[in-house]
């Protein structure tokens, strides 16, 4: 949960200062035994849960893009965050989804881009 302008840090970026929102999601992810039988009942193994953080940006300047877009575009990357599971902050292993950034002016270090967002999502389940 983003509890405080330092509980989410990736790649040793303090991330607090160039949000707007974080979401959190808790994904399933189930065995290809799983499903309803006949009655309706599920039933199933389940793999595990696998943490979504999407972020979004506040507008950024140039100077700030340059410090987020290699996060972004980094084959991996390392999130710490405060999981309300284990009650503390912990650390993953994510890769990011596609983003997009809208600029409807010139950019400069006074001018900004468009707020815009991206799932850091992690590569291996929650333990």
């Amino acid at each position: 949960m983003f509890i405080d302008a330092n509980s989410i840090i990736i790649n040793g970026v303090n991330m607090g200062q160039y949000l707007v929102e974080a979401k959190y999601g808790y994904n399933k992810l189930w065995g290809s035994d799983s499903g309803r039988n006949l009655a309706g009942v599920q039933s199933g193994t389940l793999i595990g849960i696998f943490p979504k953080i999407i972020l979004q940006f506040r507008k950024l300047t140039k100077s700030e893009l340059e410090i987020i877009v290699p996060i972004l575009d980094s084959a991996s990357q390392s999130v710490s965050y405060y999981d309300p599971y284990k009650k503390a902050q912990t650390t993953m292993t994510t890769y990011t989804g596609d983003y997009e950034i809208t600029n409807k002016t010139r950019i400069g270090t006074t001018r900004k881009n468009e707020g815009f967002s991206c799932s850091f999502i992690a590569v291996s389940k929650r333990v």
